[in-house]
């Protein structure tokens, strides 16, 4: 075949690849266009590198702007809730107000047909219950029961604060169909009106009644500590219509008008919060970016109010992934055509070993990978690694693939591919060189390969392992920036520490590890609030007091890991793991690498550590100690289970979910229930919150494995309380087990 031919079935192929492994099929087709085997490198020498600039930067698709949120951060009209549902794993992040009332509002769409939100409200002039100004949390759930089709509206149900104090107490069905306006369809503008109509029951039933559900519901207490489930109180008392009208003249713009069925009883007629003169409100709202809308609007005849939104999608970074263009698999028929290329006793002599070894850890290096060890025979090679780059193991595993099969003799055609942490391996992934070159234009090659790969414990290290000399020990340093928030003080709902971290850590051996942080607060007030009320010993609400000290020693500790047996993994840890508790640690996971469910096994004997962070220690001190299960679900959803003893000595189990997409995006919810009453638990009633991380590599468009995120609780109480642990096994297990390598197969071809 012609290279002219040959080039055009290439890029015939290319149309037909996957989204997610066109752009190294694209740098990999440009290479294949350069001059043939005259000029490919023989055997043990690197290949040159792509030519300088060239990336491989993910297709970029312009998400179409989401519905707009109302008042309380879900999709609505304005102070009215909407049928709507906003683009599966969208995270939305809104601030609204009017009339002294400010809303803080966090909404994930969890799944297509279900999303959740957090508020945090503020409502001035209150001057009741010995408030002036009243701070509220709450949350939200909303399931659609049915898609918008032809003529058949989309319907929704809601529960509006059905876990706070029940302010805002709401529950609803809601009913939304969108129209093209024939006026401006004629003109050829994009202009569509969207309907909305509900009945709402609670605060959304308490104007405009029409009948009554189920009897009575009492109305909001003051000072009540909240948390609890009012599901007797569901769908039931006076229900009230509620409607509205959305027109969008252009992609950019929104006029709303609707009526609200919310009297605002509390805030009118009890308080003096603000006058409501009418039940109509009007609005107009721009979406100034993909990302971000901005409103004002003239609510109830008498308050001015405005929004402003920022929504993110995982599936649409705000950067483009840009890394350097992989190395092509040059096939070994193209430059290792004579029988003397395929000899296999190289591998007896160990000074060739040695050196294609050092060739193999210079390829690595150059993909940001570490060689640990490598073992060969005259047909196979385990190449140990670290993959300090790449977030996806998979990528990581087809750069380490591609560097082998850059380097080593033809007659090696097994590639056991093992990621390393600490010292320890992680799995197994068994590829076939030959696959590698067959299969690196097919349209289908993620599926494929991963069809054909195998994927195993990673067992010990061979005693005929070629051991990079260089790694142990090894000393590094780094300094960081650090904050510390402190959330939902009625004095001040929002504090903050800032400042930077100094740490060190040492490896003298494979598995161990001596680390350690020093921490200098340049800036904060956190140091300024509320002194702990709880009833329980207090594990974690002296928080202010453990902020006096502007200069602490972190965190200073030596751990080991390691693998007790097949499928097992292990670690010991011993010293001051965090601000507020040193002790010894150690734990145990089982997790088979072809497994779906993981166990683990965790005890702790720790000591509460003084306020001012140096090597003293309180007297408070105790045992504590969980089992957990957990259980890798569809759509990247990880379920874990625990039970135990918690750092109060309350006994009980906590119930978390995440949802992690394939980029390293993640937000998920926790609760824990233990036998601490509600009335000594205090505020909140039991532990509960949300999580989200984002990485760093999704924001900036490079590789990377670092991330930032928070844990938010809305209230810090001393029930359902963990010790900090550094260097838990399951998180970086499970990323290189057959679930997370299957899920990102795509990438290894990246």
């Amino acid at each position: 075949m012609t290279p002219i031919k040959t080039l055009l079935r290439r890029a015939g192929a290319l149309a037909r690849l996957p989204a997610a492994a066109l752009p190294a099929a694209a740098a990999l087709l440009c290479l294949a266009a350069r001059p043939g085997p005259a000029q490919v490198p023989q055997i043990t020498r690197a290949l040159p590198d792509a030519a300088p600039g060239t990336e491989a930067a993910a297709p970029r698709l312009k998400p179409l702007p989401p519905p707009s949120l109302n008042f309380f951060g879900t999709p609505g009209i304005i102070d009215m809730p909407s049928a709507e549902m906003l683009p599966d794993g969208q995270y939305a992040v809104a601030y609204s107000w009017f009339g002294n009332q400010a809303r803080y509002n966090i909404t994930f769409q969890a799944l297509p047909w279900l999303s959740a939100s957090f508020r945090y409200n503020g409502i001035g002039n209150w001057n009741q219950g010995g408030f002036g100004t009243y701070y509220d949390r709450g949350f939200d759930v909303r399931a659609r029961l049915w898609q918008e089709q032809g003529w058949r509206p989309a319907v929704t149900l809601g529960l509006q604060d059905f876990a706070g104090t029940g302010i805002y107490a709401a529950e609803y069905l809601a009913a939304t169909k969108h129209f093209a306006t024939p006026a401006v369809t004629a003109a050829g503008l994009p202009g569509r009106l969207k309907l909305t109509a509900g009945l709402g029951w609670g605060r959304l039933g308490s104007h405009g009644a029409i009948g009554s559900l189920g009897g009575s519901r009492p109305d909001f207490a003051a000072g009540s500590t909240g948390g609890k489930l009012s599901y007797d109180q569901w769908f039931r008392g006076p229900a009230a219509p509620f409607g509205g009208i959305e027109w969008q003249p252009d992609a950019r713009l929104s006029l709303k008008a609707e009526y609200s069925s919310d009297a605002y009883v509390t805030e009118t007629q009890t308080a003096d919060v603000f006058e409501r003169r009418s039940s109509l409100n009007y609005g107009i709202e721009y979406q100034y970016s993909d990302r971000v809308r901005l409103g004002a609007y003239y609510l109830y005849g008498s308050e001015i109010g405005f929004s402003a939104q920022i929504q993110l999608n995982p599936n649409h970074p705000p950067a483009p992934m840009a890394v350097p263009a992989p190395h092509p698999v040059i096939p070994r028929a193209q430059w290792a055509a004579e029988d003397r290329h395929w000899r296999q006793d190289w591998a007896a002599s160990e000074s060739k070993t040695r050196k294609v070894r050092d060739l193999a850890a210079e390829a690595l290096k150059a993909d940001g990978l570490v060689l640990e060890a490598i073992t060969f025979t005259g047909t196979a090679a385990e190449l140990r690694y670290r993959n300090n780059r790449y977030r996806s193991q998979s990528q990581a595993a087809g750069r380490a693939a591609r560097a082998l099969a850059q380097t080593l003799p033809p007659s090696v055609e097994t590639f056991r591919l093992v990621p390393v942490r600490r010292g320890t391996g992680l799995a197994a992934i068994e590829v076939r060189r030959s696959d590698l070159e067959a299969l690196e234009f097919d349209p289908e090659a993620a599926d494929a390969l991963f069809a054909a790969a195998g994927v195993q414990d990673a067992g010990p290290l061979p005693e005929a392992a070629v051991v990079s000399g260089e790694l142990y020990p090894a000393f590094a340093t780094s300094i960081s920036p650090y904050t510390q928030p402190a959330y939902f003080d009625p004095e001040k709902p929002f504090r903050l520490d800032a400042g930077l971290d100094f740490a060190a850590s040492y490896a003298p051996a494979p598995g161990w590890r001596i680390a350690g942080a020093i921490r200098q607060r340049v800036w904060g007030n956190v140091k300024n609030g509320r002194a702990s009320n709880s009833k329980l010993p207090h594990v974690r609400t002296d928080q202010v007091e453990y902020a006096q000290f502007g200069t602490t020693l972190e965190n200073l500790y030596v751990s080991r890991l390691w693998k007790p047996g097949r499928n097992l993994y292990a670690r010991a840890t011993a010293g001051l793991f965090e601000s507020m508790y040193g002790g010894v640690s150690g734990e145990v996971l089982w997790k088979p690498v072809n497994s779906r469910l993981g166990l683990g096994l965790e005890a702790n004997y720790v000591v509460q550590r003084e306020f001012e962070q140096r090597f003293g220690f309180r007297d408070y001190r105790t045992f504590t100690g969980h089992a957990s299960a957990y259980v890798e679900l569809d759509r990247g959803y990880l379920l874990q289970l625990d039970a135990g003893r918690y750092l109060a000595g309350d006994y009980g189990g906590t119930v978390s979910l995440n949802r992690e997409f394939d980029n390293g995006f993640l937000v998920g919810a926790f609760f824990t229930l233990t036998d601490v009453s509600a009335e000594d638990f205090g505020e909140g009633s039991f532990d509960k919150g949300f999580r989200f991380r984002i990485p760093v590599d999704w924001l900036l468009g490079k590789p990377s494995r670092s991330g930032f995120g928070l844990t938010i609780r809305p209230t810090q109480r001393d029930g359902g309380q963990r010790v900090g642990v550094p260097d838990r096994l399951y998180g970086p297990v499970r990323e290189a087990h057959r679930k997370s390598l299957e899920d990102q197969r795509a990438r290894f071809w990246e």
